[in-house]
């Protein structure tokens, strides 16, 4: 669309991943949109994240569960006990975590994970586990470089609540970054983009759909594709095969 193409230029302002975690991902930060430019001349990260699925008793972190002081970060981080300072969450399918540029974040093992963010590649990561590289040197890790990106704040909740609501478009997000519904249907919907101005994306995190749009284009796609709906669409009809769940993003 005309505004996005203003504000990003010729840069796709969201990236969408699935992550499937076998073993403890690193825990990291992301720095805002003034750090970012400022450090890196490059975007900051927002993101979130759907769980697809997950094993029994996996978890992820997402913010503190006391307060700390930076000076207390830099301290546990040394001593190897930053992750007893973190908020810890064990998750289960339909869970969502939306995590604002500063937030401190990592998925645990068992964890499979639909992800939104914004296009950048600023991470700080904060510890590690002490893990090696292939050279068999302690992974690197950017403790003073987070410090200033980090949101030290404690925050009631940090698990972002919905209500799912079938055959009806769900709210999950809507930050300046990106606006994010959840579709779960079991008969054919009509999606009415006329008056964005912007790109949709469709994740399909189950089942399978076909996807007819206003100019008679038809595409089928699963559990785990995406499709990118161009700002000149109009709108579009989703057919399932039985039952579906997508998730759908664009830029309001």
């Amino acid at each position: 669309g005309k505004k996005n193409f203003e504000r990003f230029g010729n840069t796709f302002p969201l990236l969408i991943k699935f992550i499937d975690a076998h073993d403890d991902l690193s825990i990291q930060v992301h720095p805002d949109d003034r750090l970012a430019k400022e450090r890196h001349n490059s975007f900051g990260k927002t993101e979130m994240w759907y769980v697809i699925n997950a094993t029994p008793g996996a978890y992820l972190y997402s913010g503190f569960d006391q307060q700390i002081t930076p000076d207390e970060y830099i301290q546990t981080v040394l001593e190897n006990t930053f992750t007893d300072k973190l908020k810890k969450h064990t998750v289960k399918q339909g869970d969502l975590f939306f995590l604002p540029a500063g937030r401190v974040h990592a998925i645990g093992a068992g964890c499979f994970i639909a992800e939104i963010q914004q296009t950048s590649d600023v991470t700080y990561r904060i510890y590690d586990y002490n893990r090696r590289d292939a050279s068999g040197n302690l992974r690197e890790l950017h403790t003073e470089l987070a410090k200033d990106a980090i949101d030290f704040n404690l925050y009631d909740t940090y698990k972002t609540g919905y209500d799912n609501i079938e055959n009806h478009p769900v709210k999950l997000v809507s930050c300046p970054y990106f606006t994010t519904h959840l579709l779960e249907i079991d008969r054919p919907m009509e999606r009415n983009f006329a008056s964005l101005d912007s790109f949709v994306i469709l994740i399909c995190i189950d089942g399978s759909i076909t996807l007819r749009d206003n100019n008679h284009n038809e595409v089928s796609f699963r559990q785990g594709e995406t499709i990118l709906i161009p700002a000149d669409t109009v709108g579009v009809t989703l057919v399932p095969e039985g039952k579906a769940r997508l998730l759908e993003t664009y830029i309001d």
